[in-house]
């Protein structure tokens, strides 16, 4: 007799491999987005780097395009973890946009980091279910990033200058080049994420930390 708490296990089983299929695609098709844009991402080279069949693929994701649309919700969802909270957590405008850089420079470590400006690029002029969908997330963050600079300049802490919206168009565009330039080189991307930034937004530099003899390596 199968007693009544089996099929409910059963079930959450079948969904957690269920979810470990799905994220080790969307994964996968993160680093083929990043390396090969979207016209030449082949899905069986995809489902294969990520230990799975086509056909597993294909059960969960209808064809490219929804693969590609759920992997631009999954990297917006990923960015949103391990850089928004670091955003979120600031009360301060000026320590949020400083927040934001350093933390992007983090996650742009990762292998997955390019797949939004490489898809950005690829589907420019455009009109793209794809396009418009990272459209979106980049306007959004323009937009929030363009009221933290008010809030800024509000406080006295941002000096007068370009109209908030430019300001933050350069500043993503500062943010996300030492990303992509520097991915991996820790922690200097952080050290010139912060400095950059702190140039655009007419910032003093960040404080040198204090010479520690005990650091040193002699050579």
């Amino acid at each position: 007799m199968v007693t009544a708490g089996a099929p409910k296990g059963a079930r959450r089983s079948q969904a957690d491999r269920r979810a470990q299929t799905r994220n080790a695609l969307l994964e996968a098709a993160a680093r083929g987005l990043s390396t090969y844009g979207y016209a030449n991402l082949v899905l069986e080279r995809v489902a294969g780097e990520a230990g799975y069949t086509r056909g597993a693929l294909y059960h969960l994701f209808a064809n490219k395009e929804e693969l590609a649309l759920a992997v631009v919700q999954w990297v917006e969802e990923t960015w949103d973890a391990e850089v928004g909270r670091l955003v979120a957590a600031e009360s301060d405008p000026v320590d949020a946009l400083l927040a934001l850089a350093r933390g992007h420079a983090v996650y742009c470590r990762r292998d997955v980091a390019q797949v939004m400006l490489t898809l950005r690029v690829e589907f420019a002029g455009q009109d793209h279910p794809v396009g418009r969908a990272i459209t979106d997330i980049v306007e959004r963050l323009a937009a929030d990033c363009a009221a933290l600079i008010a809030a800024g300049r509000d406080s006295g802490a941002i000096p007068p200058g370009p109209p908030p919206a430019h300001m933050a168009s350069a500043y993503l565009g500062i943010v996300e080049a030492v990303g992509i330039e520097l991915a991996g080189h820790a922690p200097y991307d952080v050290e010139l994420a912060d400095r950059a930034v702190r140039g655009l937004l007419g910032l003093p530099p960040a404080a040198l930390p204090a010479h520690d003899p005990a650091t040193e390596v002699n050579e």
